[in-house]
């Protein structure tokens, strides 16, 4: 498992998968960069009267609902038709699902009108759409991760998807496996747009990849290990998100097969 999630990074950089984007405006440009960084090709269009046509030439979509405006809804929710009807994968962040009822609605939108085939949030959202109490914070999660693996696996069921927790520990299930990465650093917490970027990396992933479950291990790990090496050698957090774009771009196989601390359940 440990090689065949490495592999899938090699697979992005010779496929150079096109990322139909549609994320908040704090990082739009992050997104944009790491998605680079990591070997896919970014676009972020969110005009309603693109995002039907743009999709279906895409080789996934990200959806974020940070910053969610009705004119990003409606393009969502045309790109998810789109990609239904076209077969494209599409990684959805339901950001602040737990504190904004809307998010709630909107996401069902997606779920009944298109198609969703990965749902990457932190803890406290992923027990939301999980029908479980949680703690949360705006957008942010303070929910210690308690009964978080049951959590991703009725997500996966109720909208068959992949899903990804994140958390101190971050954890993937499909409703079948399940897989707890102990990679990463708690200078995460202290930029903005880190969760952002890994949803993009999960969508770059898979554009490549058609199991998804390993997809977005690989995103997962590439970007902890990343982060970990970043904080090595940048204590501080604006010198720590140039570095973890520069890590995400230079990391190699052999470091990423040296320090994946990875778990299957």
């Amino acid at each position: 498992m440990d090689k065949q999630i490495c592999n899938i990074i090699k697979k992005i950089r010779e496929k150079t998968p096109l990322v139909h984007a549609i994320t908040n405006y704090v990082t739009i440009n992050d997104c944009a960069n790491i998605l680079l960084a990591f070997g896919a090709s970014p676009a972020m269009v969110e005009a309603y009267d693109e995002s039907y046509d743009f999709a279906k030439i895409s080789s996934a979509i990200y959806i974020n609902l940070g910053s969610l405006t009705k004119e990003q809804e409606t393009a969502i929710l045309m790109a998810s038709i789109s990609a239904k009807n076209n077969n494209v994968p599409v990684v959805l962040d339901p950001v602040a699902c737990g504190a904004i009822p809307r998010k709630l609605s909107v996401i069902n939108k997606i779920s009944e009108l298109g198609k969703i085939d990965v749902i990457k949030g932190n803890i406290g959202e992923i027990k939301v759409l999980a029908g479980q109490a949680s703690k949360v914070r705006g957008v942010d999660s303070v929910d210690e991760g308690e009964g978080i693996i049951e959590a991703c696996k009725i997500v996966a069921g109720k909208y068959n998807c992949t899903v990804v927790a994140t958390g101190k520990v971050d954890t993937i299930s499909d409703g079948k496996r399940v897989a707890q990465i102990y990679n990463g650093t708690e200078m995460f917490t202290k930029v903005t747009g880190a969760g952002c970027m890994l949803g993009a990396l999960c969508a770059g992933a898979c554009g490549a990849e058609e199991d998804k479950f390993k997809a977005v291990c690989s995103a997962v790990a590439w970007m902890n290990i990343s982060g970990e090496l970043a904080f090595e050698g940048a204590k501080f957090p604006g010198s720590f998100k140039v570095k973890l774009i520069d890590y995400i771009y230079s990391l190699n196989k052999e470091t990423f097969m040296q320090k994946l601390n990875m778990e299957i359940i």
